[in-house]
């Protein structure tokens, strides 16, 4: 009996060490999918939207409640009272408005207005009360006209139930002309059941086609158009935007009405639909969506004795799955980005890559429990780049937006192929990474000639230069892996370009002005030198080289001192207003995704116990089962990615490194079921709201002392356990137990800059050169003579050349050249209302520096006043002959730059008594898309003037017909330069 007694209780301690005895295997109390709140993220500025879609699908079905504005990105915000309708393609938690295509509302009445400039329209008014959203579902009352509508979806089709409060006036509005610009379109009755047709559209994507087909359930009685503002019942041109569709329904059943869409064309819509939904009823769809995305949620389950944070989580998990959206026919056909049609497959074919936002966290989740769909993805890049000619950075219906910065599909193929994802055509997806990272557009030119990018040459030319190396990083990355050895020395070297951007004195990353830096300096500043940032928000941004960047702050102890008062910094910023900079935990801005990777890099100082405190507190004060739950745009799954890792315990601070670093975790248990059929489990012992720290970790049983796991401690499987405790320990504190990203051959010389000195000047100035790189030497010329080494300050006093460089070892950084301009020195000016600092131009004598804007007013040539007039009087010295007055002007009205109203001309002799030359009235606020520089011309008549004064009008308020006038936006005035002769 004893014998039996030691056997069994050696098996239950063998069974208990098990990673994979059930005992570690976290176990739902439910059905995912009621863990999903759809509402999370439509309120504050998450912009989400709440209807039905499926995971990665191509259908999202949801209510309109806001036609426009930012918060009414995805169409729909939990503040609004009203429902316009319910279309079937939305964005999640982007920026910008796009989609809302074929618009139907069921109503009682004929009226094509919709009721957004308040006069009676088919718009209806709801209650949150009366609306229920879930996973793959949704449903609602229009308490206005009680008429109660369902909606559910497939991939590619979806299905309306509408339950009419009465069997007469049953009528359904199909608006094509609803929210972007229409391009063209068609509606058309082919029996009476079903209408077909297409919508191409203009917005933020400028070329958009959809097509589709719609089948109700109930035969059509009456079909009536709207054509040129009035109403007729017939139209076999197809030239009608909006249709008011009749049913003959005498038993008041339910009305189902049956929609496939299609980017390809009609008959492809038609086939979606048949295909996905055919005869299947609404419940039976509803019952497959849900299916479904219970299946997705399983790929991680977790549990907490936490309501709100399970809520959280799996919400959070929806999100990540709703985009990239598939963009292809069930037989094969889809829509390149060259916008012909191709057939494919062998791999399924997506749009809306939000790659600035989602390459950090979104696309390293997917690697985990995604690499089949990654494999997707990477192949879809590809297509795009043979289709289109490069790899997308912000793809929309296949359409390159322009949008964001970097090459990101980069990082999104390096880390899947460095995890073993690699069923795609790896030495052309190489091809295509390397095609991206060569060419001259959005300053990519003067990045790799100069190694940094200078803020007259482009707009956000930090933020640009930053990410780019990060990039390029992780091109070396793949290259190394390939064995292409003189794309890793290039791609590495590239990838160390960030040391040009970092100022020394200030330590923070600055643009370079000239080859000085963007003065004056103010890191709470947001302006064109960082991509919706400031300088608090893009300087620790290195996540390829944290030890090279480390090494330039002074240390671990200055990097934790830089993080500390980033975290405690006044949460507030100064320069323009940048909706996007939510968040706010100091100048740490977790609403927007430059920040997402900071919290975590404490542990490569090895004081792990802060970034515990920094990730608990964003988890959970950050995150809320709330509509505004969430503190900034969703950004297509990035911000959920963040949450999905972070609350399990790790997070991918560079991915391509394969490393995850270590966090406390926010749930019990947690259990990864992986694609290769193994699981991946994580508990946490002793875990309460005050116990967020670290005491010790193991990992399959066996002690843990670094602060970070790799890639395949997770693939292989197994169990990863957390002790914690109420305060902070000694875990991951000691050499050699944090991680490390770090570059160590084919480092470079950083480029030398001007510490010291006026571009422009009068008289004379002192220029002194530095660089960031103690031990190198540093070189110049002036006006193409010979190099020789500086060593003391250099006297410049008349225009000149100056070019200059570095070397160390033999090694030299890329040359430089700044141009000096001499004012003269009796040439003065009075600036009677003040310019904005982002946009200063060099500052107060900008106007008269004799260097002109260019076209692009992000690159720092220009003066801006913001809803301010101009009022400048130049000084000449003293009373002279002047012949002509010009002055320039810039005119973006897309981006709120306009022309004054009118510019007048002045001429005083003794600054008192002034006369006046002209006043040129300009109509500012005519509509005109073109990016102008206007030449103002003033002919003075022969008489000796000393002083010259220009007074330009503001516009002011923004015109009726601009996106900004609804947000009671005002204009800006752009002037450079003032020349006299």
């Amino acid at each position: 009996m004893r014998l039996l007694f030691s056997f069994v209780f050696i098996a239950f301690i063998l069974s208990s060490c098990n990673p994979d005895s059930e005992t570690y295997i976290a176990k739902k109390d439910t059905e995912l999918i009621n863990y999903i709140n759809p509402f999370i993220g439509t309120g504050g500025h998450g912009h989400t939207y709440p209807g039905a879609s499926m995971p990665f699908g191509m259908m999202q079905l949801s209510p309109d409640t806001r036609l426009v504005g930012w918060d009414g990105c995805s169409g729909y915000h939990y503040s609004d009272d009203y429902i316009y309708g319910f279309s079937h393609t939305h964005l999640s938690g982007t920026g910008v408005s796009d989609y809302g295509d074929i618009l139907l509302m069921p109503t009682n009445t004929i009226n094509f207005n919709n009721g957004s400039d308040g006069k009676s329209g088919y718009r209806a008014h709801f209650s949150h009360d009366n609306e229920t959203a879930e996973a793959g579902f949704y449903k609602v009352l229009l308490d206005s006209t009680n008429i109660e509508v369902a909606l559910t979806v497939s991939n590619r089709s979806g299905i309306h139930k509408y339950n009419y409060p009465s069997s007469r006036n049953q009528y359904v509005i199909l608006d094509l002309d609803h929210r972007d610009e229409l391009l063209d379109y068609r509606i058309q009755m082919i029996n009476d059941s079903t209408i077909t047709g297409f919508r191409h559209s203009k917005a933020w994507a400028t070329d958009q086609r959809l097509f589709y087909t719609i089948r109700f359930s109930k035969p059509i009685k009456n079909i009536t158009y709207l054509e040129r503002g009035a109403p007729i019942s017939k139209n076999y041109k197809y030239i009608s935007k909006k249709a008011a569709i009749e049913f003959d329904n005498s038993t008041n059943e339910p009305v189902f009405v049956k929609i496939g869409i299609s980017a390809v064309d009609q008959e492809g819509a038609l086939k979606n639909l048949e295909a996905e939904i055919g005869s299947k009823t609404f419940e039976q769809i509803k019952t497959e969506a849900q299916k479904k995305w219970e299946t997705q949620l399983e790929k991680i389950v977790i549990e907490s004795q936490n309501e709100d944070h399970k809520t959280n989580f799996y919400t959070a998990l929806y999100h990540t799955m709703i985009a990239p959206n598939l963009y292809q026919d069930v037989d094969g056909r889809y829509r390149g980005i060259d916008l012909k049609i191709h057939e494919t497959s062998n791999f399924d074919y997506y749009t809306v890559f939000s790659l600035w936002d989602t390459y950090r966290a979104a696309h390293p989740l997917y690697t985990i429990i995604e690499q089949d769909r990654t494999n997707d993805f990477i192949n879809t890049f590809i297509a795009k780049y043979e289709e289109g000619g490069i790899m997308p950075i912000w793809d929309l219906s296949a359409n390159y937006t322009g949008c964001m910065i970097g090459y990101h599909a980069a990082p999104v193929i390096v880390d899947a192929y460095l995890k073993g994802i690699n069923d795609y055509n790896v030495e052309k997806a190489f091809e295509a990474m390397k095609h991206s990272a060569t060419r001259d557009k959005l300053g990519l030119k003067s990045y790799k000639t100069f190694g940094f990018i200078p803020v007259e040459e482009e707009s956000e030319s930090v933020s640009k230069t930053l990410e780019y190396a990060y990039d390029d990083w992780t091109i070396a990355q793949m290259a190394k892996s390939m064995k292409k050895e003189e794309d890793y020395k290039t791609y590495t070297e590239r990838a160390q370009y960030y040391k040009n951007s970092y100022d020394s004195e200030t330590q923070f990353m600055r643009g370079r002005f000239r080859n000085t830096w963007f003065a004056p300096f103010d890191p709470y500043e947001v302006n064109f030198n960082y991509t919706e940032a400031n300088a608090w928000q893009y300087s620790f941004y290195v996540p390829q080289d944290i030890t090279g960047f480390t090494n330039l702050l002074g240390g671990k102890d200055k990097l934790e001192t830089q993080l500390d008062e980033l975290f405690s910094a006044q949460a507030e910023t100064s320069g323009r207003s940048q909706s996007d900079i939510t968040g706010l935990i100091g100048q740490y801005a977790h609403g927007n995704e430059p920040s997402h990777h900071m919290a975590y890099l404490y542990n490569f100082v090895n004081k792990p116990h802060k970034t515990q405190e920094k990730v608990h507190q964003i988890l959970t004060e950050l995150y809320t089962n709330e509509p505004d739950g969430i503190s900034g745009n969703e950004d297509c799954g990035q911000m959920s990615a963040w949450y999905v890792f972070s609350s399990m315990g790790f997070y991918p601070v560079t991915p391509g490194s394969n490393q995850y670093i270590i966090s406390s975790p926010l749930f019990d248990k947690a259990t990864i079921n992986l694609e290769n059929g193994k699981k991946f489990s994580i508990i946490a012992h002793n875990l309460t709201e005050t116990n967020k720290y670290i005491e010790n970790v193991s990992l399959n049983g066996e002690t843990l002392n670094r602060s970070y796991l790799f890639h395949e401690d997770i693939l292989k499987g197994g169990l990863l356990e957390f002790h914690m405790t109420g305060q902070s320990t000694i875990w991951g504190t000691l050499d050699g137990q944090e991680p490390k990203t770090e570059i160590v051959e084919h480092l470079i010389v950083p480029v030398p800059f001007i510490a010291k000195g006026e571009v422009t000047f009068k008289g004379e100035t002192e220029v002194i050169l530095d660089n960031v790189d103690n031990e190198a030497s540093i070189f110049y010329s002036f006006d193409n003579s010979e190099f020789i080494a500086f060593e003391n300050p250099l006297i410049i006093s008349e225009p000149t050349t100056l070019k200059v460089y570095s070397e160390n070892n033999g090694i030299k950084s890329a040359t430089v050249e700044t141009k000096f301009y001499k004012i003269d020195p009796n040439l003065s000016i009075k600036l009677e209302t003040e310019y904005a600092n982002q946009y200063n131009a060099g500052g107060n004598e900008a106007l008269i520096d004799g260097v002109f804007g260019t076209q692009d007013f992000r690159t720092g040539t220009w003066q801006g006043y913001w809803n301010e007039d101009l009022i400048s009087t130049i000084d000449l010295g003293r009373i002279k002959p002047i012949q002509n007055v010009n002055v320039n002007f810039l005119q973006d009205q897309g981006a709120w730059i306009f022309y004054p109203t009118e510019v007048e001309c002045l001429v005083s002799k003794d600054g008192t008594q002034y006369k006046s030359i002209e006043t040129i009235k300009i109509d500012a606020a005519f509509k005109n898309e073109d990016i102008i520089i206007k030449n103002l011309a003033f002919k003075i008549p022969s008489e000796h003037y000393r002083y010259v004064k220009i007074i330009a009008k503001k516009m002011g308020e923004l015109p009726t017909w601009h996106l900004g006038n609804p947000q009671d936006g005002k204009s800006w005035i752009f002037v450079d330069e003032i020349s006299i002769k």
